[in-house]
């Protein structure tokens, strides 16, 4: 577990639902991509994930959690979503939104609640890995765990690029 200063809101949000994980810091600006966090972090590519915002036609917001290798296929998301279509949330409208920066975004601990997706091949893991709610921060859940803190779907949201 972290030390008290370094904690984030992600990671009390997981030890008041007394959920296990571990978070990994690493030096960065926000300007890393998800696969080079994955190999500061010694992670395989395929079990770290990136949490993604984005905004329907009728206005909603959607969170789509992805692996940091692959995009986001917008038609399969709208499809989940049960929209027209959807597009990424500029990165100046993050912080207002949901509390959180471009670059440490993550699922758990969001201003408000929005309707979450993850991407299926969570379906063949037992943790993964996604940002701790701040730029140097990630945390390591139990897939099986994350139910707890976030009610979420399952679906087919992306294309490997």
């Amino acid at each position: 577990m972290a030390k008290s200063k370094d904690k984030t809101n992600v990671l009390r949000i997981l030890e008041q639902k007394k959920i296990e994980y571990k978070d990994y810091t690493y030096e960065g600006d926000g300007s890393l991509t998800g696969e080079d966090v994955a190999n500061i972090i010694g992670k395989n590519r395929e079990s770290v994930f990136k949490t993604l915002v984005t905004e329907g036609k009728s206005k909603e917001n959607y969170i789509f959690v992805i692996p940091v290798h692959m995009e986001l296929d917008l038609k399969k998301a709208s499809e989940a979503a049960g929209e027209k279509n959807i597009s990424m949330v500029k990165s100046k409208d993050l912080l207002g939104l949901t509390g959180y920066v471009h670059g440490g975004c993550s699922p758990i601990g969001m201003k408000k609640m929005f309707k979450t997706f993850f991407h299926d091949t969570i379906e063949n893991m037992d943790t993964i890995t996604f940002s701790a709610g701040k730029i140097g921060h990630q945390v390591e859940v139990k897939v099986s765990d994350i139910n707890k803190v976030i009610d979420y779907k399952i679906c087919d949201l992306c294309n490997e690029v």
